[in-house]
């Protein structure tokens, strides 16, 4: 049965989620309603589809909190309307950016790892909803107060249990540079040492990366591949074959393999820019297999549900694949990128080739295992004496 938004009864039942629940007016032009998680006006969204694009525009319309609930569905749809007749008429709808959360919309747009973290610390969090113009230093502060008392998933059983930590300096400093990044595109930065200073309470903790030493050498990654449950086999084999940062990995689609020439194609990175490598031929044959059938936009590597693995879906396999193989508890999917990274450095390839293979920089590469590479030098040139 349709839903109809123009009754106040069956709004107040609607369940709170993060898509609204939509009406379709006509075709191409829908209204829809997103209830407020804290009671009150929900919000009103108009999505119009743009011929000339080829694409949905979607824009906010407000709470229309100052009408009497009878009233706030024509509105809407009035203003739905309107929408609608300017894209059909050629023009573009420009979504307005009010609060902390349109800002970190528009930002994660192309940035999946940076929506992620929003989804996770601020759509659901008061700063959310502050207006840019009213953003203040303690507003941000507090945010920062209730992510830092925030635990970190470390893994979930099969019971579905959790198992958490507290977080890290070096976790609340990813967590906040994602929201640091979006503010900074469409805010200014406040005087110093006043109230309107909001990116000095995003100011990173120091000191707190740690340097990452786990290693698993090549009998103890056949070990876990040993024990992986067999959906997750393939991308723990391809993070076994290749030093790329797992979300890299998993954001792979089937046409950034190219079999004819080996080449990989790594974007939605950490490092930026996408950029191409030439793989071996253990890597590529993996890749080929996962290629096979699969449209150029399907996940190069992907779960029995269709969709890409993420940092959610592939901590319980590994850790009880770990588990099982009798392996260093602390092993995590990044344990796998150090450990290949690190049979390079040791195997004598040049730091800047292998920076560019990883996707991080010469000087990264240098500062965490420069002394692996000299300690190879020292090796080769003991091979040398007469």
């Amino acid at each position: 049965m349709a839903l109809d938004l123009s009754r106040v009864g069956k709004r107040d039942e609607l369940k709170v989620t993060r898509e609204p629940h939509w009406q379709r007016l006509r075709a191409g032009c829908f209204l829809g309603y997103r209830p407020s998680k804290r009671g009150g006006s929900g919000t009103w969204i108009a999505r119009i589809f743009d011929a000339d694009a080829d694409k949905y525009r979607v824009k906010s319309l407000g709470d229309f909190g100052t009408l009497a609930k009878n009233d706030m569905f024509m509105a809407a749809k009035r203003e739905a309307e309107k929408l609608a007749e300017l894209v059909e008429a050629g023009g573009e709808v420009r979504r307005k950016i009010e609060t902390v959360a349109d800002a970190c919309e528009e930002f994660g747009k192309a940035r999946p790892e940076a929506e992620s973290r929003f989804k996770r610390y601020v759509y659901d969090d008061p700063i959310a909803k502050v207006k840019l113009d009213k953003l203040r230093r303690r507003h941000v502060k507090e945010w920062r107060s209730r992510l830092e008392a925030t635990p970190s998933l470390v893994s979930r059983n099969k019971g579905g249990e959790k198992r958490t930590r507290d977080r890290s300096p070096a976790t609340v400093n990813r967590d906040m540079a994602v929201l640091r990044a979006a503010l900074a595109k469409v805010l200014s930065p406040g005087a110093p040492n006043s109230e309107a200073a909001w990116q000095e309470a995003l100011v990173p903790a120091s000191n707190a990366s740690k340097r990452r030493t786990l290693y698993l050498d090549k009998d103890q990654r056949r070990k876990l591949l040993q024990h992986i449950d067999d959906e997750a086999a393939p991308f723990v084999r391809s993070l076994c074959l290749l030093p790329l940062r797992p979300g890299a990995m998993a954001s792979l689609t089937a046409g950034d393999f190219d079999k004819r020439t080996s080449e990989l194609t790594i974007g939605k990175d950490k490092a930026g820019e996408d950029r191409r490598i030439v793989i071996p031929a253990a890597a590529a044959e993996l890749l080929v297999e996962q290629s096979k059938n699969k449209l150029p936009t399907a996940p190069l590597f992907m779960r029995a549900n269709g969709k890409a693995w993420d940092k959610d879906s592939w901590k319980l396999p590994i850790a009880t694949a770990v588990s099982e193989a009798g392996l260093p508890v602390k092993a995590t999917a990044y344990t796998l990128r150090h450990s290949t990274i690190t049979d390079l450095v040791t195997a004598g390839l040049p730091l800047l080739t292998i920076a560019q293979i990883s996707g991080t920089s010469a000087e990264m590469i240098e500062q965490h295992y420069g002394h692996l590479a000299r300690g190879a030098a020292v090796k080769a040139l003991e091979a040398l004496a007469l």
